[in-house]
């Protein structure tokens, strides 16, 4: 299966993340390497706009056929249009057919390789249309509200007044692992009727966004080790 690894070189939050040494190396490395452990990835794709970390994801056995175009690597463009360039212009110039793929982001770097082989099982044995990888919430959903700019509460849900133990059990999507099927992506849609949770433990969820995700990735990957 091929694998495509998005990594714009643009980082408002935290800027370089994609490439910030991280307990030594450069995040970006972490996915690269469980990728290459995967018993079922036979290409690597680092999608970026950046020829710094173009050099880099190649130093560690990743492949950069061609460079991001700006306009698919700004703030606004949309992962969709870019898996649906990367998979086009791979097939133009291969010639071969790609009906399927796994996407995997640099900023969950404590994935690992037996993460993806089991989603990318899960996938085959549904026969699915998409696996996405999720990790269960904490707390109710039907907890959360909206907050107004003067600090009164606006609900998202009815108010409830039950016990946590008594509410359903919910799961958020964890940025770590997507595998589509080409043609619901062409179609542009994530999920169908055929798509499956990939359900991941919250230790291996983190998915960096903010110094403060940095640091406590920082801090389970010394632990781990």
């Amino acid at each position: 299966m091929l694998a495509i690894i998005p990594a714009r070189g643009g980082s408002k939050g935290l800027p370089n993340k994609n490439i910030k040494e991280l307990n030594g190396k450069p995040m970006i490395a972490y996915t690269i390497e469980e990728a290459k452990k995967s018993k079922y990835i036979t290409q690597i794709i680092v999608s970026t706009d950046s020829q710094e970390i173009a050099k880099i994801a190649t130093s560690y056995g990743a492949s950069i056929p061609f460079i991001r175009p700006a306009e698919l690597a700004t703030d606004t463009a949309l992962a969709i249009d870019n898996y649906i360039y990367t998979i086009e212009r791979l097939m133009k110039s291969s010639k071969n057919e790609i009906s399927e793929f796994i996407v995997l982001q640099p900023t969950s770097p404590l994935r690992l390789a037996e993460d993806i082989d089991a989603a990318i099982e899960l996938y085959h044995n549904k026969k699915a249309d998409s696996v996405i990888s999720y990790t269960k919430e904490q707390h109710p959903i039907i907890w959360h509200k909206y907050i107004t700019e003067d600090n009164k509460f606006d609900n998202i849900f009815k108010d409830s007044l039950n016990n946590r133990q008594e509410e359903r059990v919910s799961y958020y999507p964890n940025g770590s692992i997507f595998i589509f099927r080409y043609d619901l992506i062409k179609n542009r849609k994530y999920y169908s009727d055929k798509s499956f949770a990939y359900k991941m433990p919250r230790k291996r969820s983190i998915d960096i966004d903010t110094i403060e995700d940095f640091e406590y990735a920082e801090y389970l990957l010394k632990k781990r080790i």
